[in-house]
């Protein structure tokens, strides 16, 4: 078999775009690809809806830029959350780990990213402008910056903090129980709640 016949076979192929996914390794795309092979057409059929779906009706809520089905998602709509907190993190994920946590009622906003001087990433690349627009109308009283406690995590925490306290706004940053240089979205529910509990001012 030639290389050219061995690359369009559609199982390599599968294998190869699944291992280009963060994480996945080449043996666990190939098992993965043969998971696939293996499962019954209509969860087969489900699953390549769902992958279509997601750049078809993902979207940033318009008010946190988290990603969404709506304009608006959930938990800005929630009115029982409280307005008055914004916990700004780097990404989606990050969110979903401290709901996870249960301990935190406020509101979020996503970054989609932190600071990245080597990689090409600076304020221009993050949702900050959108943050300072939300802080700057008054409602809020504290930011909690939750970006992780890395080299990077802490530089965007440190320039938020500049940006953010001119604003009249409390800025605190999550706190012990974090290992330095971990992810946030990696974090127990208990690490997380002691994080946030002990949050200090930045």
């Amino acid at each position: 078999m030639t290389r050219t016949a061995a690359v369009q076979n559609p199982l390599e192929r599968l294998s190869a775009l699944l291992s280009r996914l963060p994480g996945i390794g080449g043996k666990t795309a190939m098992r993965l690809a043969l998971s696939l092979v293996r499962a019954d057409q209509e969860y087969v059929s489900a699953l390549a809806q769902a992958i279509a779906e997601i750049h078809e009706k993902l979207r940033f809520c318009s008010v946190c830029c988290d990603l969404c089905a709506t304009e608006i998602c959930e938990r800005c709509q929630d009115a029982r959350r409280d307005r008055s907190i914004i916990c700004v993190i780097a990404q989606p994920q990050d969110r979903m780990a401290i709901d996870r946590a249960g301990v935190y009622s406020g509101l979020y906003h996503v970054l989609h990213g932190v600071l990245d001087p080597l990689s090409g990433i600076g304020p221009a690349e993050l949702r900050v402008s959108e943050l300072l627009k939300r802080v700057g109308s008054g409602e809020v009283k504290e930011a909690i910056v939750a970006t992780s406690p890395n080299v990077e995590g802490d530089a965007t925490a440190l320039y938020l903090a500049k940006l953010l306290r001119p604003l009249g706004v409390q800025v605190t940053r999550i706190a012990s129980g974090l290992a330095v240089g971990g992810e946030l979205e990696y974090a127990d529910m208990n690490t997380v709640q002691r994080a946030l509990a002990d949050r200090r001012a930045l």
